[in-house]
């Protein structure tokens, strides 16, 4: 039975707390001494679980000031490299996370996984909306599709809503076409503010914190790391170690300038999470869909076998 080969407590939560300090699948594989397989078993198990608890708990939310990104990945190819990839699987190619992070708390209220479009960014701030108990200032960058996605979820007369352009230049690092110049951001030389809709406080229309937790992804999921061979290979398997991520971010992870965890800070809990709490997340919901498929089992009707003459 699949209980019999569980792997012990401690296991797993060495398993789960590396895959959220940067590890790849396979180097905590090989320092854990188990398999591939049952790391990614392991993830996905925690994928679901913390989907579902985030789901629950991240709720009436109390924010006043709202900040909105989206951060580059992609999934077995770049978008332009699939075509010819070999055996490329569905959701293969660039895959864009959308972000939504309470300015105050530092809590990821909201996220989405997709491409970069308008579907994404609606789909993204309709789950945030109904995550808010009040009227929010948000700030989101230039990207067009914010524009009719934010008048749809929240209405150009329930949100103070302004956007934030970046204006970039070409990287300072080495003559134009040299490995430093490729290898460089590119150098952010102005910005640019708009009021949208409401009255937002220009002081406030920023997305420093969420671009700053964007780094903190990149550090903390191997999969997000650049120049790598760590990439996604499914796009589930993406999602499934951004839930992980999420929940130890809002719920385990103590801030620096906050001291305590964003779900505290937030209010929404008193208690800061272990990954133990998340091991015990996966046994309940495990537990709860062996029941599931039970009751439908006893509740399908049983075939009469026919009557032998």
């Amino acid at each position: 039975m699949r209980g019999m080969n569980k792997l012990p407590l401690e296991k797993r939560v060495q398993i789960l707390s590396l895959l959220v300090e940067g590890s790849s699948l396979r180097s905590v594989s090989r320092v854990v001494g188990v398999s591939i397989n049952t790391v990614t078993k392991l993830l996905v198990d925690a994928g679901w679980a913390c989907m579902d608890f985030h789901d629950t708990n991240v709720r009436n939310v109390a924010a006043q000031k709202i900040q909105c990104d989206e951060i580059w990945s992609f999934c077995y190819a770049k978008n332009r490299n699939v075509p010819a990839a070999k055996a490329a699987p569905e959701g293969a190619g660039n895959v864009w996370t959308f972000t939504a992070l309470d300015a105050g708390s530092k809590l990821m209220v909201s996220w989405m996984v997709g491409d970069r479009n308008d579907v994404a960014a609606f789909h993204m701030l309709s789950d945030l909306k109904m995550r808010l108990t009040d009227r929010v200032q948000l700030t989101t960058d230039g990207f067009p599709a914010y524009l009719g996605a934010v008048a749809a979820a929240f209405g150009q007369e329930n949100v103070d809503y302004g956007m934030l352009v970046k204006i970039y230049g070409q990287p300072k690092d080495g003559p134009r076409g040299s490995a430093e110049r490729r290898y460089s951001p590119p150098e952010c030389i102005g910005c640019r503010t708009s009021v949208i809709y409401g009255n937002p406080d220009p002081a406030h229309v920023s997305t420093s914190y969420v671009v700053r937790q964007n780094l903190t992804m990149r550090m903390s999921m191997r999969r997000f790391t650049r120049l790598t061979n760590a990439f996604s290979k499914k796009f589930e398997n993406h999602c499934h170690s951004l839930a992980l991520y999420f929940c130890w971010y809002n719920w385990m992870r103590k801030h620096k300038s906050l001291g305590t965890t964003p779900a505290i800070a937030a209010g929404i809990t008193d208690k800061i999470l272990t990954m133990a709490d998340v091991a015990a997340l996966i046994d309940t919901r495990e537990a709860s869909l062996i029941q599931s498929r039970r009751n439908a089992l006893l509740a399908s009707p049983i075939e009469q076998l026919p009557q032998s003459k």
